[in-house]
């Protein structure tokens, strides 16, 4: 549990961290959607560019049994690698944009 806890607060400074970061266009506004009960995390940027719709997922992380899993990266660095940094071992961490045949080959968890 103590494990868990550390990675929620990873994931929420880290999330944090990337709300700062705004479109320079537009009428957008960025959300963080933190769900603690069910260990979802999202980072959304919302709003209007001109007469378009601006909507997208910047950041979805899950947290599934005991291993964080990465459902949508849209950072250049990578949230991945972030989260090694803070200490998370590569093995805890599950690249679920990639499909699970090509998952052995990220040097993360597979499941």
């Amino acid at each position: 549990m103590a494990k868990l806890n550390q990675y929620r607060s990873y994931i929420e400074q880290l999330l944090t961290a990337h709300s700062d970061y705004r479109p320079t266009y537009g009428e957008v506004e960025v959300q963080l959607i933190f769900d603690k009960e069910r260990d979802h995390y999202q980072l959304v940027n919302l709003g209007w560019h001109g007469p378009k719709r601006i909507r997208g997922c910047v950041l979805h992380i899950d947290l599934k049994g005991e291993k964080i899993w990465i459902q949508h990266d849209g950072t250049e660095v990578g949230i991945a690698n972030e989260l090694v940094a803070l200490g998370v071992p590569k093995e805890d961490i599950v690249l679920a944009f990639h499909a699970q045949s090509r998952r052995p080959y990220t040097g993360f968890a597979v499941n």
